[in-house]
């Protein structure tokens, strides 16, 4: 398989995985928050992230992926703005901004790390900003009191559920930033809307309205214009760009035919020198 098959490949899966494990978690917390009354968002998100840090902390353990030294006040600034962000989204598909996709690619640029690695690095100060906060926010949005809610089992279990599905939806957001443009990204968040309110309304009969129509429909009229904008752009760079088995040819031919004639020259040389003894 080509090296360019791999990094499509690897694309594809991304976003796939991406689109996959934010509508699971979408629906998950809806199930949580409007079906079994955990109204708390804000502290559920700093669960999230905690959890998400343990997650890339064992896999470090296992050499998973390599941590490096970075400027740490950056990435502080850089986790405390997304965690002081983060607390007034309700929902991951809040990421889903082309002002998080910025700013995620510009720290990410700048300290010449990947995406694993960013996200290693940024989550205790997004989880701490957000633990502390949380409970605060969610009390002024609720008017009640997340350690003062009665937990039983099946909230404790849809909670774990959402946590686990978290490090998945971290994960590929990161990853998403790291390998598509700032356009792809947020068309991947217009397709997760359309899909959260499709399932939401398959699953949990949430209520379809005229306005969720017109804007599932439109979104799908741009995501298939930016498909075949896409499709047409990637043609134009085929014919632009001569094959890379001719390239190589070309490059395997000259170093040959330069031999043969280094050789044709010698041979007159030769020739020469022996007609003037």
């Amino acid at each position: 398989m080509g090296e360019m098959s791999k990094v499509q490949l690897g694309v594809i899966g991304a976003l796939f995985l991406s689109v996959a494990s934010s509508v699971s978690i979408v629906i998950c917390n809806k199930a949580l928050m409007s079906n079994l009354g955990f109204p708390f968002a804000t502290t559920l998100t700093s669960w999230h992230l905690m959890v998400t840090f343990c997650t890339l902390h064992v896999a470090l353990r296992f050499n998973l992926f390599e941590a490096k030294p970075v400027d740490m006040k950056t990435v502080m600034l850089f986790g405390i703005l997304n965690g002081v962000s983060i607390g007034f989204l309700n929902l991951s598909l809040g990421f889903n901004s082309i002002g998080f996709y910025q700013l995620t690619n510009t720290i990410q640029k700048k300290l010449n790390v990947t995406s694993t690695q960013l996200l290693y690095q940024s989550a205790p100060f997004q989880a701490a900003i957000l633990f502390v906060s949380g409970p605060l926010v969610d009390q002024m949005l609720t008017k009640q009191n997340v350690f003062a809610y009665k937990y039983s089992p099946i909230v404790l279990t849809f909670i774990i559920m959402s946590c686990v599905i978290a490090v998945s939806v971290n994960f590929s957001t990161f990853l998403v930033i790291g390998k598509t443009s700032p356009v792809t990204y947020q068309v991947l968040g217009h397709l997760k809307t359309c899909l959260v309110l499709g399932f939401g309304y398959t699953l949990l009969h949430d209520p379809f309205t005229q306005r969720n129509i017109i804007g599932i429909l439109v979104a799908v009229f741009g995501m298939g214009l930016y498909s075949y904008f896409c499709t047409q752009e990637n043609k134009k760079k085929q014919l632009i760009d001569p094959p890379l088995s001719s390239q190589v040819k070309d490059k395997d031919d000259s170093p040959l035919l330069n031999g043969k004639n280094m050789d044709n020259k010698e041979k007159d040389e030769k020739l020469s020198k022996d007609s003037l003894v």
